[in-house]
């Protein structure tokens, strides 16, 4: 299941909630009468700029109520206060029943002037010959009505307003009809797009995943169960049902719901569309993106590095560290760059990967690394020769902060600067891989595989990486899985180093820069990496004085 928690365990989880918010089933009631993802709905829609809203939700949780809600605030008001006609598309009559119902209910509860309530028979010409469709209809004061109309795209023609497509996953030809409503755009009109899922390979979810991908410029939603009874759902229906609320019969109340679903609790409830097993990106396309002549490094160290002498050690890493420089000193000094970092030290690799942005804002790899066995000072070491390189250049910097990997990130955000906030200056942004974090941030990755925006390296094992990633639960991510020989085990860690630049790439950025104060000291003076401060060169050394220097 998408959550596995017990019931004992919600009880316990919304009994803290309530304490901490005593009255919230008077909350929940009158005049109070939208909740809170549904008023927050409304509002969105309210708000300027919000042109089309797709939204991903859990069944059953009122949501077309609070749209019947928003159509009668539109209809009811004169055309000079943004006042327009409602039309409202579903695949089932009783559907479409249940929502002009809730619009004559908020019609009589706004005191809106709705002269009637009639059904219709509205005339429809397809390739067959002369056809009725039937609809419904409010007409108001205001010269504007809600119509409430067939799936079929034809119905939409010569129309004009707010258009709600509900249950979108389930009508008949998706595409067409928003190609049909989308029209509306031209005019100042506005297009809301609901369902609950129905298949990975549906058009809804389609385009759920151009939205997040940011290959539609539209507003996006998701509303699953457990939000929705956070919000006070079961409280309504206790309301409304005259039932007695409290956080254990709330708790075998979602208990039995999902056990109704049964293995389609998940897609009903939760808003993950049912999928196949296979790759998210194909072996083709990932072969395809592979043109970018960028070098990969690759570090591997002694099981007992640690306990060799200090030349040994620097010996070791001697090759590593010159290699590096010569792919640095070859990159173009006029390119913008973003670097993901995902960290590792016993069982993974650690990857690193800087990408270029063009100026077409074309992804390119220009360097990426791998360390094995690598200890934590001499990662932070590589990284900062890294960013040290391409500071002046540099719009974001994103790293694995699971783990261990958060020192890597703590100590690059004290020479770079931290990015707390996507809004925050600072280069250098601590990542905690949620599942909201792959929802949102892999769509983009993938639509620039497909649409030819990123060009990365041709590696064997970068491709494999790549193939690796699986939908759980409808999210795209590595599963448990490693892959390669004995010693070797890869667990798709260049795909996570690539995602995390990626999103490095299209943060919010500010470029900076500064003019020293005074005259400059010339006396040599080192941070925590044995760096000079204010000096041109980099120096890595050992605690025993030993190293090697080179030019920035």
């Amino acid at each position: 299941m998408t959550v596995p928690i017990s019931a004992e365990e919600w009880a316990s989880a919304r009994r803290a909630a309530v304490e901490t918010m005593p009255d919230v089933i008077g909350e929940v009631g009158l005049p109070k009468v939208l909740l809170p993802y549904q008023a927050r709905t409304v509002s969105l829609l309210e708000s300027t700029g919000t042109n089309v809203l797709v939204i991903e939700k859990s069944r059953r949780i009122g949501l077309t109520w609070a749209l019947a809600a928003y159509a009668v605030l539109r209809a009811g008001r004169e055309r000079k206060a943004g006042g327009m006609d409602a039309m409202y598309i579903s695949y089932s009559q009783e559907m479409t029943r249940e929502f002009v119902d809730a619009c004559g209910m908020w019609a009589r509860a706004f005191s809106t002037a709705a002269a009637e309530v009639e059904e219709f028979l509205f005339p429809d010409n397809d390739e067959t010959g002369d056809r009725s469709i039937q609809a419904f209809r409010i007409r108001f004061a205001s010269g504007f009505e809600i119509l409430a109309l067939s799936s079929a795209p034809r119905t939409l023609r010569g129309k004009q307003g707010v258009v709600i497509i509900d249950e979108a996953a389930f009508v008949e030809s998706l595409p067409e009809l928003l190609k049909a409503a989308l029209a509306f755009l031209m005019w100042g009109g506005q297009v809301i797009v609901c369902s609950t899922h129905d298949g990975a390979d549906n058009p809804f979810n389609q385009l759920i995943q151009n939205v997040l991908g940011g290959r539609l410029p539209y507003k996006h939603g998701r509303i699953d169960f457990d939000q929705a009874l956070q919000d006070g759902l079961y409280q309504r229906i206790c309301l409304v049902t005259r039932k007695e609320w409290s956080p254990e019969a709330e708790a075998k109340w979602r208990e039995d719901i999902i056990a109704f679903y049964g293995e389609g609790a998940d897609e009903e409830l939760f808003c993950v569309p049912t999928m196949g097993s296979g790759a998210w990106l194909s072996g083709p396309l990932i072969e395809a993106r592979m043109t970018a002549e960028a070098p990969i490094l690759r570090l591997e160290l002694p099981a007992d590095y640690l306990h060799r002498s200090e030349l040994e050690q620097l010996a070791l890493m001697d090759p590593f560290m010159q290699e590096l420089e010569e792919a640095l000193g070859g990159l173009d000094p006029d390119l913008q760059y973003g670097f993901g970092f995902d960290f590792a030290r016993v069982a993974d690799l650690t990857v690193g990967v800087l990408l270029a942005v063009e100026a077409a804002l074309k992804r390119r790899e220009t360097l990426s690394f791998e360390l094995r066995n690598v200890p934590g000072d001499e990662q932070k070491r590589i990284v900062a020769m890294v960013l040290e390189k391409v500071k002046a250049r540099l719009i974001g910097a994103a790293f694995d902060a699971t783990g261990m990997g958060w020192t890597v990130a703590e100590d690059m955000g004290r020479l770079f600067g931290f990015k707390e906030t996507p809004e925050s200056a600072g280069l250098v942004q601590a990542i905690k891989f949620t599942d909201d974090w792959y929802r949102i941030e892999m769509p983009p990755l993938k639509t620039a595989f497909e649409d030819g925006d990123i060009a990365i390296a041709a590696d064997p094992d970068h491709l494999s990486d790549l193939r690796v990633i699986r939908l759980q639960r409808g999210t795209p991510r590595v599963p448990a899985v490693r892959t390669g020989e004995k010693g070797k085990r890869r667990h798709g860690d260049y795909a996570i180093g690539l995602a995390l630049a990626h999103f490095a790439t299209r943060g919010k950025w500010v470029e900076y820069d500064y003019r020293a104060a005074g005259g400059r000291d010339t006396a040599r003076q080192e941070n925590w990496l044995g760096q000079p401060v204010g000096g041109e060169d980099y120096w890595w050394r050992s605690p025993l004085g030993a190293g090697f220097r080179g030019s920035l």
